[in-house]
């Protein structure tokens, strides 16, 4: 009996035991499927809408959207953030991969400015990130807490994608993301005529950090904190 017995409860944790590991396998999706972030968290895009309604200019002039556009985009700031309405560009640089890549970008680089915590650049298509303009006589980014892994909110529609400072582009020029912000946005994600030019808003929460810069499920933690607190007020 007591073989039968030990033989019984065996065969009973032989079923149990996948049950027990399959939630933590959902994890991935979190990280990775970026279609679903947008909807986490308890702040809405109006909230964040409301709170950047009014722009303190912290730029000492305007931005472009694109090469040849009028400079009409001024970076904008508050106590805890600066923020700027624009459009987006699709940013494919980084880590090369099946839709960014040479071929699919003519203006594709295989590297990011702040690259991921094993030294190799990031991955456009994978991770969330969005493009500061470098440092300039315009504005510098870095004497307003913002430099690479800072976590930003950035609200297109209804939507509001948690996302971090991944890269840096022409002084001149604003209004870009990855691939990954863009799919999870719900803009055309082509590096070749995607994108949108219907208002984005970018809020970039000043001195925070995500580490390592790869991790989206951080950002997005870090994201909801410092999102409530900034539609509070507090």
């Amino acid at each position: 009996m007591r073989v039968s017995f030990l033989a019984l409860v065996a065969a009973s944790c032989a079923v149990l035991a996948p049950t027990a590991y399959s939630a933590p396998r959902a994890e991935p999706a979190v990280r990775e499927g970026l279609s679903e972030v947008w909807r986490e968290g308890d702040v809405g895009a109006a909230e964040l809408l409301a709170r950047v309604r009014d722009c303190a200019p912290v730029s000492k002039g305007r931005y472009r959207s694109d090469a040849g556009a009028p400079a009409t985009i001024p970076v904008c700031g508050t106590e805890e953030a600066v923020f700027w309405k624009a459009d987006l560009d699709i940013d494919c640089d980084g880590r090369p991969g099946l839709h960014c890549n040479a071929r699919t970008d003519p203006h594709f680089s295989d590297a990011t400015a702040y690259p991921q915590s094993d030294g190799s650049p990031l991955d456009a298509e994978s991770l969330p990130y969005i493009v500061v303009p470098v440092p300039s006589s315009l504005w510098d980014h870095r004497a307003h807490g913002v430099d690479g892994g800072a976590v930003a909110a950035v609200i297109h529609g209804d939507r509001v994608q948690y996302a971090v400072v991944g890269d840096t582009g022409p002084h001149d020029l604003i209004g870009e993301a990855s691939y990954a912000a863009a799919r999870a946005l719900g803009i055309h994600p082509d590096p070749h005529g995607g994108g949108t030019d219907s208002e984005v808003t970018y809020i970039v929460f000043k001195d925070s950090r995500v580490k390592p810069i790869e991790d989206n499920a951080g950002a997005v933690l870090i994201g909801e904190r410092l999102a409530r607190q900034f539609v509070r007020g507090r």
